[in-house]
């Protein structure tokens, strides 16, 4: 099945979000292998199809859910077996139900199995067999892998489920003939009234840290060379290189860029020189001649972060613009520095994740919250 793992794929240089999980591919033997399956549709088994494509080749068996006594298989570069009484669960039907699901959880939208308890909550509410009906039909469209995990209890799994969807009169057991008793069909509403009730009590009780609040899309601080300041610099004034002049006991340096990799270097008259430098690109050559002061890998991001503090006290109008990305995630490149950098997923993004922590003690001082303020 499809848990919780998380990854993405780059596409025109926005992250797509996606999962995975494991299946074999039929190609002279059986290879296990991934399958992954992203956010806008597209699925990554041995290269990127559509739905549609997934679905021809899951029907045509090149991706198994059926394996052959003796079959051949290869895990690469780990291990090769032959199956022996081999036993599967899934079948092409679900597991192209998992695959549309996951779409549909990537993207926030409600999935099969949010559909079906949708519809015994509208039967709840309105005990009609056309209500009963619905909420049936929405049950067997649950993949059969999943239907188990429907209600979240593992105690339980989907017997509950499966009673009030087929009602008093229905047969509910795992075999045709053992039917449900009026004693059971209580025993379900009650499971499900139960739960409605404590549903309910959970969305009125507020967290103590304040309610959940929707996260504001993520900024891109794109590369950008800006030689002189801007009446309205937008964003491009939270780069470490816009010219906004920083003053660091006692010594004003150009910008951030100037001032970080002054500090960089252990020598006076290359500090010097390096906060002369014409741009933040000829400060970072200087200073990489000159050498780094030992221990600077284990001290940069507090270096970085006090230069970043002293930028936004010193530029109330640029603590502004910082301000104005909410609770954004700020991706910020650096194609010098996969540390200070996202670069496209492949970097740390330090530079990103020191301006929102920046940005916090901004709201929190205009709050009046910071200890010892």
């Amino acid at each position: 099945m499809f848990d919780n793992r998380v990854t993405y794929r780059m596409a025109d240089g926005v992250r797509v979000p996606g999962t995975w999980r494991h299946v074999f591919i039929r190609n002279r033997g059986y290879h296990l292998t991934d399958l992954f399956v992203y956010a806008d549709g597209l699925v990554d088994c041995w290269g990127l199809v559509t739905l549609e494509e997934f679905e021809e080749e899951l029907r045509g068996g090149r991706v198994a859910t059926a394996l052959p006594e003796g079959g051949r298989a290869f895990a690469h570069e780990l291990a090769e077996w032959e199956f022996g009484e081999p036993r599967t669960w899934l079948t092409p039907e679900a597991l192209m139900g998992e695959v549309r699901d996951t779409v549909d959880r990537l993207n926030g939208r409600p999935d099969s199995t949010d559909r079906c308890l949708a519809a015994v909550d509208a039967f709840l509410a309105d005990r009609t067999e056309g209500k009963r009906a619905a909420a049936r039909d929405a049950y067997f469209a649950i993949p059969e892998t999943r239907r188990p995990y429907a209600l979240g209890d593992m105690h339980e799994k989907d017997r509950p489920l499966w009673i009030l969807v087929h009602g008093p009169d229905g047969s509910g057991g795992r075999r045709p003939d053992e039917g449900i008793t009026r004693e059971e069909y209580e025993e379900a509403l009650a499971y499900f009234e139960d739960g409605a009730r404590e549903r309910a009590e959970r969305r009125a009780s507020v967290p103590a840290d304040g309610p959940v609040s929707a996260i504001a899309p993520a900024v891109h601080l794109h590369q950008s060379h800006t030689p002189e300041p801007l009446d309205d610099p937008g964003t491009r004034a939270l780069r470490n290189d816009y010219p906004a002049p920083v003053t660091v006991d006692g010594t004003t340096f150009p910008t951030v860029a100037h001032a970080y990799w002054a500090l960089s270097t252990a020598d006076p008259a290359a500090r010097e020189t390096v906060a002369g430098a014409g741009n933040a690109f000829a400060a970072r050559g200087l200073a990489a001649a000159a050498g780094l002061r030992e221990g600077w890998e284990q001290a940069r991001t507090a270096v970085m972060t006090r230069l970043l503090r002293a930028k936004y006290a010193q530029h109330p109008d640029l603590a502004r613009v910082l301000l104005s990305t909410g609770d954004a995630t700020l991706v910020y490149d650096d194609v010098e520095s996969g540390f200070w950098g996202d670069n496209g997923g492949r970097g740390r993004n330090w530079t990103g994740r020191l301006l929102e922590l920046v940005r916090s003690e901004l709201h929190a001082g205009r709050a009046g919250c910071l200890p010892g303020a």
